[in-house]
């Protein structure tokens, strides 16, 4: 499983949402049945963050626009529905629990499920899929900073590799529709662990993998996965060439502003394909005509504008220039909202929250350092801009992992050591700085407002403790991408995830790990997350993370700050259907259901 950035108007969502149950939702609304009749029309949403990649799997293109794109047109066991529910998807394929000991799961892919240049989805996609999400090949070994030392990791797959990777390499079954996966341990989240349209479905199509990585055909990169070896980070092999290939070329070959002259690059397996791109501006997505094996959607048309400033969205709803928006939460944002006729609005907690990451190389390497400006960072006067013009309630998140609704969520912050952070201690900061006066780059997305607000009060507090403070924004489409990549010391943005499950938290925390942007290490913390990940009753679970968040806390990793509003809005004198989703999917989770009126 895999959770996503973000940077809506409050950031990327959380894994402080992990273990996080049922989310109250304030659109309602039931599940749909899948079997709206074909209304045409076209629907135009806008979202921050702009497309920069067909592949979301990748640390890289894991950022939400790609996921939602990629949740249109992939097709996938399963969605999570607004009460976050699982929901599977038996037109697409099924998957099965063979055994509990050895826990044993069977994955078939309906016959007749294909691409859209008419090529069978089947067990070769399956299979790639695994390798990625697995990390089976990988044999590297990485420092305190996240750079590999020694041996190789194939896939930069962003979520966390542990749970699939308790499996061997998986049984082709079915006339080569099916794979079946044995787990050498139990797996908490099984269930979850594969093809969901959260993860981007089945993501990449091995026949144009196998190709573009030099392969014969999708047959040679079956046996080429059936001949891997266990990596073994202790005793690395040489790089096999023919999987260094086809890893390279599925981390960034997919990687694109714009559309590929070359129509394989972004193949579809659900109900959309991909029509045309204006880069930093807009997606277009049409019917997938060969689709029939799943929800299939009302409408022919989907557009995505990419507007960053609230404001700006408030304008093209009214305008009637699009139809859905996610805007940044404030009172003045829904105070225009409110005053457009013909507008619904829905306002609820998100699974999300924004936070501080420090790095643990270069300036921030000094533990006091980091330390010293945790002292700085003035938490309650981010929320009191940001949060309560629209929450009067909120107040600084003290946990990296739950939420005030959850029942871990007070025992963990009373106990954490967050109560050191309440207020800025500038005289404690300047204590542990002793004098100096460390140079500090802040990177996060300057196209998002909330984003540019934290970065500026964080720059004038911790400025006081003797810090200076450099603003290294990015752009919409760029800061993503930046992540983990050096030149910066900290950086501000946010996780959101499905709402189900704990993978999260290994794919974050876990020493090397694909979404460990900061270099965060920590050997008990990762023995406490091997323990997790086997561990099945909810209550140990919430033991286990609430002492990593502890840990996490004590390394002085930086800041949660706080869990994100979540807003939408859309003229429902045009359109209906449109239900909120804490969740990554957002407004987009059941788009088979949305209907323009009078079409």
């Amino acid at each position: 499983m895999r959770f996503g950035r973000y940077s809506k108007a409050i950031g990327v969502a959380a894994v402080a949402a992990l273990a996080l149950s049922a989310c109250a939702s304030a659109g309602g609304g039931a599940e749909s049945t899948g079997e709206a009749s074909a209304t045409g029309g076209t629907i135009s949403v806008a979202e921050v963050n702009a497309f920069s990649s067909f592949n979301s799997d990748t640390a890289a293109g894991n950022v939400d626009v790609n996921g939602k794109v990629a949740y249109m047109t992939r097709g996938g066991f399963y969605h999570i529905d607004n009460e976050l529910n699982v929901v599977r998807n038996e037109e697409f394929g099924t998957y099965e629990k063979v055994s509990d000991d050895p826990l044993v799961v069977k994955y078939t892919v309906k016959e007749g499920v294909t691409w859209s240049d008419g090529e069978p989805v089947d067990a070769g996609d399956l299979l790639l899929n695994w390798v990625a999400e697995s990390g089976y090949a990988n044999d590297a070994k990485s420092n305190e900073e996240g750079e590999v030392t020694s041996g190789t990791n194939y896939f930069d797959y962003a979520g966390d590799t542990s749970g699939l990777g308790l499996t061997g390499i998986p049984e082709i079954g079915d006339d080569g529709r099916s794979i079946t996966l044995t787990y050498s341990k139990p797996f908490a989240d099984w269930e979850i662990a594969f093809g969901g349209l959260q993860d981007g479905g089945i993501g990449m199509p091995a026949h144009v993998v196998a190709e573009k990585a030099g392969l014969a055909d999708e047959q040679a990169l079956i046996d080429l996965i059936n001949g891997l070896e266990r990596g073994d980070a202790e005793k690395p092999a040489k790089p096999n060439a023919e999987l260094k290939a086809v890893g390279d070329f599925w981390n960034t070959g997919f990687d694109s502003k714009s559309l590929p002259g070359d129509t394989s690059i972004y193949l579809s397996s659900g109900p959309f394909i991909v029509d045309s791109v204006t880069p930093d501006q807009s997606i277009t997505l049409v019917r997938n005509d060969s689709y029939n094996w799943g929800q299939k959607p009302s409408i022919d048309e989907v557009t995505i504008r990419f507007i960053g400033a609230a404001p700006d969205q408030v304008q093209a709803l009214k305008n009637g220039e699009v139809d859905i928006i996610a805007p940044q939460p404030s009172a003045d944002t829904v105070e225009l909202l409110n005053a457009i006729d013909g507008v619904t609005v829905h306002i609820d907690d998100q699974l999300s929250y924004d936070h501080l990451d420090l790095n643990y190389s270069g300036v921030f390497a000094d533990a006091d350092v980091r330390e010293a400006f945790m002292k700085a960072v003035p938490r309650q006067a981010i929320v009191d801009r940001i949060v309560k013009p629209i929450k009067e309630d909120a107040a600084p998140l003290n946990s990296q992992f739950f939420v005030p609704a959850q029942e871990a969520y007070t025992p963990s912050a009373e106990g954490n050591g967050s109560s050191a952070y309440a207020e800025p201690d500038i005289d404690g900061a300047k204590k542990l700085l002793a004098g100096k006066t460390p140079e500090v780059r802040i990177m996060y997305n300057k196209d998002n407002p909330n984003r540019a607000d934290a970065f500026s009060l964080i720059q004038e507090s911790a400025e006081k403790a003797g810090f200076k403070v450099v603003d290294g924004g990015l752009g919409a489409s760029d800061w993503g991408a930046a992540l983990g990549k050096g030149g910066y010391d900290a950086s501000i943005f946010g996780w959101i995830n499905s709402g189900v499950g704990v993978s999260g938290v290994p794919q974050i925390f876990r020493t090397g790990s694909g979404s460990n942007y900061n270099g965060f290490s920590d050997p008990k913390a990762d023995a406490l997350m091997d323990e997790l990940m086997v561990t099945i009753e909810p209550a140990e679970q919430d033991k286990l993370i609430t002492q990593i968040d502890k840990i996490v806390w004590d390394s002085f990793y930086g800041l949660p700050l706080f869990q994100a509003v979540g807003l939408d809005a859309y003229n429902s004198d045009r359109v209906e259907g449109v239900v909120y989703q804490p969740n990554q999917t957002g407004v987009f989770w059941n788009f088979w259901d949305w209907k323009v009126k009078g079409e």
